[in-house]
């Protein structure tokens, strides 16, 4: 195993990769982990892996949810998985609708590059994992490994991605991880 310096910081996409994609999530009581999600999560806590969510929120730029709601809707996230011994590292999220011309709405690195100055890591020896075109995306415009979480190998926003895995679960996508880290690859082969 290699030391914890090389462990991949794990960027984790929060609706339809962590937890069940309700649309516009606005009650803390629906949340519900998707199949292999703890199970991905225990095992980069296992190996020292860094976890960091990074989302799109645009519910608040189009004025359906509030920052206090999705703030109350994170937390509750991270007591279930603190529950289970699963400690987040830090939760960044973009507030704005997609035409606003933010910087840090996803595919843009702006939220990766704000976690990877405060905890130290290396923003291209990242894994980034989502459901969307913008996920695989941003992995790849970070220079790390990009993951699309997918039965059937398409973004569900339906747009054309061309990550480095496709994925079914967190659960898969920790295995990779770990493959990838000790056999020491610095960039992840096509699958």
């Amino acid at each position: 195993m290699s030391p914890p310096a090389a462990r991949r910081a794990i960027v984790l996409d929060r609706d339809g990769t962590m937890i069940v994609d309700h649309g516009y999530l606005d009650d803390p009581g629906r949340i519900a982990l998707l199949p292999g999600a703890l199970a991905g999560l225990k095992a980069w806590v296992a190996r020292g892996n860094r976890l960091i969510i990074v989302s799109n929120q645009s519910g608040i730029g189009r004025g359906m949810l509030t920052r206090e709601l999705v703030d109350r809707i994170n937390g509750r996230l991270l007591e279930i998985l603190a529950r289970d011994g699963v400690r987040i590292d830090g939760v960044y999220y973009c507030p704005h609708a997609p035409g606003e011309g933010c910087d840090c709405r996803k595919p843009a690195p702006r939220l990766v590059l704000e976690a990877a100055r405060r905890f130290g890591f290396d923003p291209g020896h990242t894994v980034v994992i989502g459901d969307k075109s913008s996920d695989v995306e941003l992995g790849q415009n970070l220079g790390g490994v990009s993951m699309l979480l997918s039965a059937d190998g398409k973004t569900s926003d339906g747009l054309p991605a061309h990550p480095d895995f496709v994925v079914a679960t967190l659960e898969q996508a920790a295995r990779i991880t770990a493959r990838l880290e000790d056999e020491g690859a610095p960039r992840a082969q096509k699958a």
